[in-house]
Order: structure tokens, then C-alpha cells, then sequence
């Protein structure tokens, strides 16, 4: 009996307002590590108030650095050789999603030359970083670092090493009627579900009380 093929993690792009899938990137390579920072919105030292060293302002603030590996000859479907655009295709998609569109771009340019003034700018898609079932992110993409590492006869780079830097979005970013910010109260609930399977006791790590 084969065993069920391993879930690949990727960020799906979504339309932030309807929540239609735009397009879909899976990591060709599941990474081998991933660094996560969580640093407390906390009300801090200096409020003069003893009484306030435990409160929270809201939801951390918490980044995740993923480190992925491309290569255009493991690529689906290529087979014997890499396809005739090697990574261009897997990097566009991942490069898009911090810039607007040309035609975004040219009908802003063309209402300035009206001299018609947009109020609200642009508004991206949003990401969101898939890292399994219990792991649903929305994010807003801080850095993408690519390092391509071999090209084919065209300059066509055929094996990168990605960094993405994302923060995932929270109720206090987007509020809690957006689309993001109930993926986020998800997967803080689910996070706070497997926090109460931890039972132990207080003698498991020497404490009396006092």
C-alpha cells in the first residue's frame, strides 16, 4: 500500500475583496527549516503603572522567513530539460505580488495627466502562506531575496534560491470584517486549541507556588 504523497506548502494569491483564488505558487521543495519571530505588542515599562508590566495592546507582531529551492529542470512536466523559460515563469508570479500591474500603472498615470488625483492606492492581492492544514496565513510579503544559481544557454535561470519575509496580518491590521483578518482569528483559535492539550502540572517543572 503507498503512502499518501506529502502536502506541499506555497502561498495562494487571493482577491482580497471577493476572495477569488488569482493564482496559486507551491514550493517545489517543502523547506527545511523555517525561522519565526513573535515580538508582544506589550504596553511596556515605561506607562508608570506597575499594574500594566501584563497587558497586551493586541496580537503579536510575528514574521516568518522561508527559505525555498527552485529548480527548472524538477520542474512538472519538463521533461529531459528545463522548460524554454527555466524559472522566469515561478519567479514572476512570486515578483508580481509586490508591484502593481502595467495597466494599473498606466491608468494612474493617465488620470495624473488629467489631473485627476487617486485617493486610495492600490490594492494588492492577498497572500496567503499555506504551511499545512493548521497553518493558514494571511501575510503581507516584506522581502523576497532571489539568488539564481545556473542558467541555461539563453540566461534563463534554471536553479534559485528564494528568501521570502512575510508578516502575517492580524484583526488589528485589517480589522475583522476582512477576509484576512478572520483567516488570522482561525488560525489564533486553532493555535490556542492545541495550547490547552499542554495539561501538565506544576510539579512537572519543580514549582511549589509562593
Amino acid at each position: 500500500m503507498s503512502s499518501p504523497a506529502p502536502r506541499r506548502g506555497g502561498i495562494v494569491f487571493l482577491d482580497p475583496e471577493q476572495g477569488r483564488v488569482l493564482r496559486v505558487v507551491p514550493f517545489q521543495y517543502n523547506p527545511d527549516s523555517i525561522t519565526r519571530t513573535l515580538r508582544p505588542r506589550g504596553i511596556g515599562a515605561d506607562a508608570g503603572d506597575r499594574l500594566e508590566a501584563l497587558r497586551l495592546q493586541g496580537p503579536p507582531c510575528e514574521t516568518f522567513r522561508v527559505d525555498a529551492e527552485l529548480d527548472a529542470t524538477d520542474q512538472p512536466g519538463a521533461a529531459g530539460g528545463p522548460a524554454e523559460s527555466g524559472l522566469f515563469g515561478m519567479l514572476s508570479a512570486l515578483e508580481t505580488a509586490v508591484s502593481p500591474t502595467a495597466e494599473q500603472l498606466t491608468r494612474q498615470n493617465d488620470l495624473a495627466a488629467r489631473g485627476i488625483l487617486e485617493i486610495a492606492p492600490v490594492q494588492a492581492p492577498l497572500p496567503v502562506l499555506v504551511l499545512g492544514p493548521r497553518r493558514v496565513l494571511p501575510v503581507r510579503m516584506l522581502d523576497i531575496d532571489v539568488t539564481e544559481e545556473a542558467y541555461d544557454g539563453d540566461l534563463n535561470p534554471i536553479r534559485a534560491r528564494v528568501t521570502l519575509t512575510v508578516r502575517i496580518l492580524t484583526v488589528d491590521d485589517v480589522g475583522f470584517s476582512h477576509r484576512a483578518g478572520g483567516l488570522h482569528l482561525q488560525y489564533q483559535q486553532s493555535r490556542e486549541r492545541f495550547a490547552g492539550l499542554v495539561g501538565y502540572g506544576p510539579g512537572a517543572v519543580g514549582y511549589a507556588g509562593g
